[in-house]
Order: structure tokens, then sequence, then C-alpha cells
């Protein structure tokens, strides 16, 4: 089977998208041909399209933006739709998506999935189901422990339930989940990466509350 994980974050690298897909990847069996795009442009490159082609299972992860998916994912999709009506693209592929968020809560991510979810009606694709993944911050800082450890409890069973679920190319109920941690520490940890970001940019912290006129 052809699997195309789909890293749809506009960061070069670093991204909590890519690290998702990396974990995803280890999951799923070897004798699958993965490949692995980067969309970080307003559309697809003519060689990214060639590597989509007959593609049985394309698995997209992104990071949420207002509710919705970056502006330059979508402007991708729209000219991937056409490409998917083309001869060369399989009619029975399964596309996946996995989006993550800042906030604790991972149903905050529900309108973009079911935005993904329109898209593939639109394009006469399958659609498979998807992860919300709340704190998505947190994935940088979580990489080196181990699955199922931790605060990596709920997202370690939810990325197992989804690469079973694209190893028999099935469909999958929504699964939202926030990370094993308590929310107040998530929050103090992100109250005290504004407080650094304003001081490293010459600024007091009163300025975060300054209205802008």
């Amino acid at each position: 089977m052809k699997i195309a994980l789909i890293n749809g974050s506009p960061k070069a690298k670093g991204s909590a998208s890519g690290l998702i897909l990396k974990e995803l990847q280890e999951l799923l069996s070897p004798e699958n041909k993965i490949v692995n795009l980067h969309f970080r442009k307003k559309q697809p490159g003519s060689s990214d399209l060639q590597l989509l082609r007959n593609s049985n299972v394309m698995v997209f992860a992104f990071p949420l933006y207002v509710d919705s998916l970056p502006s330059h994912l979508l402007s991708c999709l729209i000219q991937l739709e056409d490409e998917l009506k083309n001869a060369a693209f399989s009619k029975d592929c399964t596309v996946y998506a996995i989006a993550n968020c800042g906030f604790y809560e991972g149903c905050q991510n529900i309108l973009a999935l079911n935005i993904m979810k329109n898209w593939c009606a639109r394009a006469g694709v399958i659609w498979g189901g998807g992860l919300g993944v709340g704190a998505g911050g947190m994935m940088p800082v979580i990489n080196s422990i181990a699955a199922g450890k931790g605060p990596k409890k709920n997202f370690s069973g939810a990325l197992n339930t989804l690469s079973d679920r694209i190893s028999r190319q099935e469909t999958i109920e929504n699964i939202c989940f926030s990370p094993n941690f308590p929310r107040f520490l998530y929050k103090l940890a992100g109250e005290m990466g504004w407080r650094k970001a304003v001081k490293d940019n010459g600024l007091k912290r009163r300025d975060l509350s300054r209205k802008q006129v």
C-alpha cells in the first residue's frame, strides 16, 4: 500500500506536525511504501503531485489557524482537488487528518477536521477521520518521552488506533484529546514563554495587555 504523509505546517523544521507524522510512520508496517511531503507554499510542486499519484492513503498533519487550516494548505487542497479527479490518482484513496492546536483541549480542532471531511467529499476521495491534538506546542518538549508514558499516554493511544485503521484503510471516528498533563501547569508554562518572548523583544510584561489603536 502506498501511504503519503503530508506535513502542512509552514515551519521549515521542528514543527509539531512533523514530529507527529514521524511517530506515526514508526507505527506503520515497513512493507508499505511511505512518501513524505511538506506543503509549505501556496501550491504543491509538480514533483509533489507526481509522488502523490496512485496513493492509497493520504495523511495530512497541520496546525490549527483560527479554527481552520493554514491558508497556504487550503490553497494546496484547492489545487489538489482537481488533480484527484485525474485518472492517474486512485479512486479509492482514503484521507486522514491530524490537527494540533495551542489550546489545551483537543476538541478545538473539530471545525478544521470537518473542513477536511468536506474537502474529501468535493475531491471525490474517502474521508477516513482524524485526530484533534490538544496542546500541540508541547510536542517538541515531550518528543523524547517513550510512547505511552507520562503526558504522551493519550497521544500514543490515539496514534496507535489511527495507524491500525490506516493499515486496513478503514474509517475512524474523530478522536480529540488533551495531554496527560495538568491544565494549570500547561497554562503556566505558556505564560512563561510569552513573558520570555516579550523580554527578548525589548518590551515589558504590561505590553501584553496593551490595546492596539
